[in-house]
């Protein structure tokens, strides 16, 4: 049978996040502490993707899908 392995380590990007949004709850509402919540966010969605099991998202471009090789 085979097995999968499961990573245990965090991503580099997950602990961006974390200290993104560590700093905008420091500040008080408004645009930079929007600023930070924003690039936390994608910075979630770049962990979600390098996760991704099979799919190698640094081969491909935002607009269209299509392979840069």
């Amino acid at each position: 049978m085979a097995q999968t392995q499961i990573s245990t380590e965090t991503s580099t990007w997950l602990m961006q996040a974390k200290d993104f949004l560590y700093e905008a709850r420091r500040l008080k509402p408004g645009p930079e502490r929007n600023d930070l919540r924003q690039t936390a966010k994608v910075l979630r969605e770049l962990a979600k993707l390098e996760a991704a099991p099979g799919r190698d998202w640094r081969q491909t471009t935002g607009s269209g899908g299509e392979s840069v090789v």
